[in-house]
């Protein structure tokens, strides 16, 4: 699939078309069923030109299987969905029951996470506001088998439909999506930086999205744990910004006649 924005923004990485199917793709990159993975490592994959795919047994951790949008997995957190307010905050140390599910929880995570399991990962200030966190997510079950990640080029829309296109960018390309996101709009707040997992904000946040008449994008990949993640992958300095299919189209029919094809801009992609 051609794009006049990617012609423009002189990516280094492949933008990732998100897509629903009930069919697998052949060769594609996956986890194997009920071990852990950060799905943000199989996107980084797909942005070097690989295709991934995940389903409900095979999406890498309980945050993953939110973020791709296979509904609550949170529920199946050993010791149960308590267990993970307190991960995420201020850790299972408190009780021995506690230090006994962040151990099953590193059974499946692996060892090197014992700390942030016993300890808590400290991303949100208390058990009780991880709990109001988890209640305000978009969670979704999607009428899908599959969710792939295919690279923008190879995907063929006389076949299959994105729901979701993320492009990595830089500081400089962040700055001209903003700008194009807004272009055609007559205000000031079509993109959003909300907190969520790298995961959470390239598919369910984006997905919510893209059931409203004027669709956000959204920035992501602030998550810090997932940074370091696809830091190897993808180096230090890229944010995604997740784009629903409606609001994708209607940025490709504004770079015509645009800032993308001024002095200020050419200048800044040189």
């Amino acid at each position: 699939m051609e794009s006049k924005i990617v012609s423009e923004l002189n990516l280094k990485f492949h933008p990732v078309a998100i897509i629903w199917s009930d069919e697998k793709p052949e060769n594609a990159l996956q986890f194997k069923p009920r071990k852990w993975g950060c799905v943000m490592s199989l996107f980084a994959h797909a942005a070097k030109g690989h295709t991934a795919v995940f389903d409900r047994e095979t999406f890498g951790c309980w945050g993953g299987g939110v973020g791709l949008g296979f509904g609550n997995q949170y529920l199946k957190v050993p010791g149960g969905i308590e267990e993970f307010y307190h991960f995420l905050s201020t850790g299972n140390h408190i009780s021995g029951m506690r230090k006994m599910a962040a151990e099953q929880i590193c059974n499946f995570i692996g060892n090197g996470l014992l700390k942030e399991a016993i300890h808590g990962e400290r991303y949100i200030k208390s058990p009780e506001m991880v709990k109001k966190f988890v209640e305000s997510l978009p969670i979704v079950d999607i009428p899908a088998k599959y969710v792939v990640f295919k690279p923008f080029q190879d995907v063929n829309l006389k076949k299959e439909t994105p729901v979701i296109t993320v492009f990595l960018a830089n500081p400089d390309q962040l700055s001209s999506l903003v700008i194009l996101a807004n272009y055609g709009r007559g205000s000031f707040e079509n993109v959003i930086i909300p907190y969520a997992a790298g995961c959470q904000a390239i598919g369910i946040l984006p997905y919510r999205e893209a059931e409203n008449e004027n669709p956000r994008a959204i920035i992501g990949l602030t998550d810090i744990t997932a940074r370091k993640n696809v830091r190897r992958q993808l180096g230090k300095d890229m944010l995604t910004f997740a784009v629903p299919l409606k609001m994708f189209q209607e940025m490709e029919g504004h770079v015509e006649g645009s800032f993308l094809q001024r002095e200020t801009w050419n200048a800044l992609k040189e």
